[in-house]
């Protein structure tokens, strides 16, 4: 792969997540391109593609918008711009792991991370056997989800019965699930924390609404009842109470080697305080993680910004000299 000058291409999905980043894109004067893999293709066989770094951000929960076949497209995308030489954030390795939650808790296993007890099954049969041993409440959870998508929370065995017998579990669009313990978040919330660039950004904690479900997205455009054709700043406050929060030293270090591990240029990693034994539990790794709406007042700065940032170093693009004025 050659290009005349440094250019960017933006793999995503969202028609709304997005904005931000190009807002700041397009007043750096950045050269850059949007490719939407909504409705996409490609020539494996052409090998100058015009970008000379690619980032990725898909989001795997596309197919509630009606766009699940680009999830597995993105995975044939991802590998076909790496095969050309181009430098791709968040890359096949990255974008494999955000598309599978049982690989998530297997890694965080390998690295000795305490996380929730977990079973993983292809069937709703299974789901009664799988949490046998468990403590209840448990939940079912689509290997591919998004925002909490399709998760189910169950208080007792008798009920996770009733549901599988009933054909009333859902396991996802590639019908592979979880079957985890659930756990009380003491003080009623999580903690988000996102790295760029195997450095620490800035973490969040957020208390989730107990009547919004799961989604425990922090910006505002992830409302799951928002219309997408909507602009940010016209969309429904997620009934959320978000805050920054500077995160204990050993927990950091947790968090930038599992995002090493991952091989994540940018991403999030949620764990909760286990309100029964007092002990930290990491459960989710997000390879996209949609920045914190109004970042500057909750955590001090604008975190596109400093992902810009580093795109431009990496790319070592010029920007133009009229926007340093």
């Amino acid at each position: 792969m050659r290009t005349q000058e440094p250019r960017i291409g933006v793999v995503y999905e969202h028609p709304e997540w997005f904005g931000p980043l190009f807002a700041e894109m397009d007043r750096r004067g950045l050269p850059y391109d949007r490719i939407d893999v909504a409705a996409h293709a490609f020539d494996p066989e052409r090998r100058d593609v015009p970008w000379s770094l690619v980032l990725n951000r898909m989001s795997p929960s596309a197919y509630l918008r009606g766009h699940g076949q680009a999830i597995a497209y993105t995975h044939e995308l991802l590998r076909y711009l790496e095969s050309t030489g181009a430098d791709v954030v968040n890359g096949t390795a990255a974008f494999a792991l955000e598309t599978s939650k049982a690989a998530q808790a297997l890694l965080m296993q390998r690295l000795g991370l305490p996380t929730p007890r977990t079973r993983v099954i292809n069937h709703p049969s299974q789901a009664p056997a799988a949490a046998a041993g468990l403590r209840f409440p448990v939940i079912v959870k689509p290997n591919i989800g998004g925002s909490g998508a399709g998760m189910q929370r169950f208080e007792t065995p008798e009920s996770l019965r009733g549901a599988a017998e009933e054909d009333a579990l859902s396991l996802g669009i590639t019908h592979t699930a979880l079957v985890q313990e659930f756990l009380p978040a003491r003080d009623g919330h999580v903690v988000r924390v996102e790295v760029l660039d195997g450095r620490f950004l800035y973490a969040i904690k957020v208390y989730p609404n107990p009547n919004a479900g799961f989604n425990l997205c922090p910006a505002d455009i992830c409302h799951p009842d928002a219309a997408v054709d909507l602009c940010p700043a016209d969309l429904p406050k997620v009934t959320l109470r978000v805050e920054g929060y500077t995160p204990p030293d050993e927990i950091t270090r947790d968090v930038l080697a599992l995002v090493a591990a991952a091989g994540l240029d940018l991403g999030g990693v949620e764990y909760l305080v286990n309100d029964r034994d007092g002990r930290v539990y990491y459960y989710d790794i997000n390879a996209l993680s949609n920045f914190v709406t109004d970042a500057v007042r909750v955590v001090g700065f604008d975190p596109y910004a400093a992902l810009v940032d580093y795109l431009v170093a990496r790319v070592r693009v010029r920007e133009p000299a009229q926007v340093r004025l």
